[in-house]
């Protein structure tokens, strides 16, 4: 079930008697479509239960999410802004959102609070269901920020051949290398700077090119067009985080021949990891993911 009242910001768990109360937390919030997409998961695996929405205010995410809880809420996911203060607020860190260095989802279990960071795992399982081998694959990372962080370990469970940050200044992307060289386990990862792909010496085309800035919000592209000549070859995929329209990145990929795709895949398939955290692994067969992504198309 949802909402009644898709603008219900504040939603109190102590109005469903008798039912698990679950929520997304963000400012804004009042797009969000994660409440569309658990009510289709609710659907289809037969769960009885309400998603809402909260959007705390900028700096009172603690306070929100302790009295969202407190009142009986069961879980949350979390979005921009509240990312790091979820995993600061959690009492346990899974493996994976300490590797993410931020939290998109918290339940409560044996009285504590526990943080994952089911992003990376979204955007994986997306491009796998789009047909994209990630396995031996030359990938680039657009930005360095939490969004690009979050999906770095997942990505490496993959095993691409070459995986390479590029950011606008060097120093985060450096930090970013630095952080998950362990983990790339002998691929080949390395760092540079967004103007370092517009050298064509230095820079050959990608298979998978991911966009993790936020300069779709502004319709501009990370990447100048030079970049984007030397990155893209018709082979390419593009794949841009944000959703909901074509974003000039998205543009210049499809100018080069390459394949396209926005993030709402990714949101779709991290909100179901979070599902079945929350509502049992057991329900994995019960739900289908691409089909609530189809109808969220329709």
């Amino acid at each position: 079930m949802t909402s009644s009242n898709p603008m219900d910001l504040y939603t109190d768990p102590k109005l469903f008697s008798g039912v698990d109360v679950y929520a997304v937390a963000g400012n804004p919030i009042s797009h969000s479509k994660s409440p569309l997409i658990h009510a289709q998961f609710a659907l289809q695996s037969h769960q009885n239960m309400h998603y809402g929405r909260l959007q705390p205010d900028l700096g009172g995410f603690a306070k929100a999410a302790q009295d969202f809880f407190a009142a009986g809420g069961k879980g949350m996911n979390v979005t921009v802004p509240f990312k790091l203060d979820a995993q600061a607020f959690a009492d346990v860190l899974t493996p994976r959102a300490q590797l993410a260095g931020a939290v998109n989802t918290l339940w409560i279990s044996d009285n504590k609070v526990y943080g994952d960071n089911t992003d990376g795992a979204g955007l994986v399982r997306d491009l796998l269901a789009q047909g994209i081998t990630l396995k031996g694959a030359r990938i680039l990372l657009l930005g360095a920020g939490g969004a690009a962080r979050g999906v770095l370990g997942p990505l490496f469970e993959q095993s691409p051949q070459h995986l390479v940050i590029a950011n606008r200044s060097s120093s985060k992307a450096n930090e970013l290398v630095k952080i998950f060289s362990k983990l790339a386990q002998g691929n080949n990862l390395e760092s540079v700077t967004l103007e370092d792909l517009e050298d064509a010496e230095k820079t050959a085309s990608f298979d998978l090119v991911i966009n993790a800035t936020a300069a779709g919000l502004d319709n501009e592209s990370p990447i100048s067009n030079k970049a984007a000549a030397n990155i893209f070859v018709p082979g390419s995929f593009a794949y841009e985080m944000l959703y909901g329209k074509t974003t000039s990145f998205m543009q210049q990929a499809l100018q080069k021949g390459a394949r396209v795709s926005d993030g709402l895949g990714m949101l779709v398939e991290q909100a179901a990891d979070a599902f079945l955290i929350w509502r049992g692994e057991a329900l994995a067969t019960a739900i289908n993911p691409r089909a609530v992504l189809a109808q969220l198309r329709s």
